[in-house]
């Protein structure tokens, strides 16, 4: 256990989740007769469900903060109407119509942030305002019929990445380039992190193999990632959403970790007085995040347009309970002040798997909803559980019996 320790960089948190989520990807390939690890399926899977993790990246920093939205999914559906009426009534080209629906979602963010940082109003209060407010906008503005995209949209909503180049590669060479970057990428974060261990030691230099084993291990899963999205069947690749919240994902990460406002953000849910007492703004905190997650959830209205080729008045229902339990999942602390955008994005991916694979295996929309209710409940015991003053973590009972059996 102590090698493992090493080539995970002391923490084993994540453990867990990570193998539940190798599990059932194994698990549900091995029940549907081999239809879970394709390229299609994983083209659809990440093409399907990008929308609801770009909604769990904004997520994750409201509950940080210990609050909670659950207006996003009424938003995202009422900013796709907003766009497909602009685009078909109002004669807007695409890219403005787009631009309207993103504004309008910083509008409803600051509204919604208004009454949290400046009323004092809890936000499930009033995004729950807000959920029945703009449930109802959609409904209302839509007259209860669908609207129409602009076929422009589609590419950013269901699109691939072009394919260009010579065809020895055997694969889309954009996905291929994609993921020649993503393993250099991978190399120079550990190499990187690896000297700054190095240059901080003082009685021992830390020991050079945990890395490569961790370098050859990112970089094979990255590789046959790779090879999955771009071997599909012509003209298709890695999707432009996944393309999307690749980027969304690293630009949050740094926000969140090398910011001063990702910083505030964390010492605003860990404990809102010191926070205030140490300098940090915290109603500006909460204006922000709350803005922020509207503006995320604008972004995933826009998205799912494009690949549903039309708006409806049912659209965006029950995202934000996806997005939720995808932060509860990656092991964000119901009180706030815990949480981050990988693991969040590992329990995002995780409940996209339950959902493809009991489609697979044609579990009904009903019994669907049961499991992913039994995960959601279960994921946010264990954290109870390890917070009980008192009582080892089921976790730290596993841990420290492997760590007996190395002695």
């Amino acid at each position: 256990m102590k090698y493992l320790k090493q080539v995970l960089g002391n923490d084993l948190r994540q453990i867990p989740m990570v193998l539940a989520l190798l599990v059932l990807l194994v698990g549900f390939h091995i029940i549907s007769g081999g239809r879970m690890l394709t390229s299609s399926n994983m083209q659809n899977l990440i093409s399907g469900n990008a929308y609801v993790l770009i909604l769990a990246i904004g997520m994750l920093m409201v509950i940080v903060i210990g609050q909670i939205d659950l207006s996003v999914g009424s938003v995202a559906g009422f900013v796709s109407m907003i766009v497909a009426i602009s685009a078909r009534n109002f004669n807007l080209p695409w890219f403005v119509a787009v631009l309207l629906g993103i504004a309008i979602g910083v509008l409803v963010g600051s509204w919604q942030g208004f009454w949290l940082s400046k009323m004092g109003i809890p936000g499930f209060i009033s995004t729950l305002a807000g959920l029945l407010i703009f449930r109802g906008a959609v409904i209302w503005v839509s007259g209860s019929i669908s609207v129409p995209a602009p076929k422009e949209l589609q590419f950013f909503g269901a699109g691939y990445l072009p394919e260009w180049g010579p065809g020895w590669t055997g694969m889309n060479n954009s996905t291929f380039v994609l993921g020649l970057l993503a393993i250099a990428g991978f190399i120079w974060s550990q190499a990187r992190k690896y000297t700054r261990v190095k240059d901080a030691a003082v009685a021992q230099r830390p020991a050079l193999w945990p890395t490569v084993v961790r370098v050859v291990g990112g970089s094979a899963v990255i590789a046959y990632a790779t090879w999955l999205f771009g071997s599909g069947r012509p003209g298709t690749s890695f999707p432009v959403p996944g393309l999307v919240l690749v980027v969304l994902f690293f630009i949050y990460y740094i926000v969140t970790v090398r910011t001063r406002f990702g910083r505030h953000i964390y010492a605003v849910g860990g404990n809102k007085q010191s926070a205030a007492l140490s300098g940090v703004n915290v109603s500006r905190t909460y204006f922000a995040v709350m803005v922020n997650m509207s503006f995320l959830a604008a972004l995933a209205g826009v998205l799912f347009l494009g690949r549903a080729t039309a708006a409806g008045p049912s659209d965006g229902t029950n995202w934000e309970m996806d997005a939720i339990s995808a932060v509860f999942i990656g092991g964000a602390a119901v009180s706030g002040g815990v949480g981050t955008i990988m693991a969040t994005m590992v329990g995002g991916v995780l409940i996209a798997v339950l959902n493809s694979g009991l489609m697979l295996m044609g579990v009904g929309a009903d019994k669907t909803q049961v499991i992913k209710g039994l995960v959601l409940l279960l994921a946010v015991a264990i954290d109870a559980l390890n917070k009980q003053q008192g009582r080892p973590s089921i976790i730290g009972k596993i841990m420290e019996s492997f760590q007996k059996k190395d002695k």
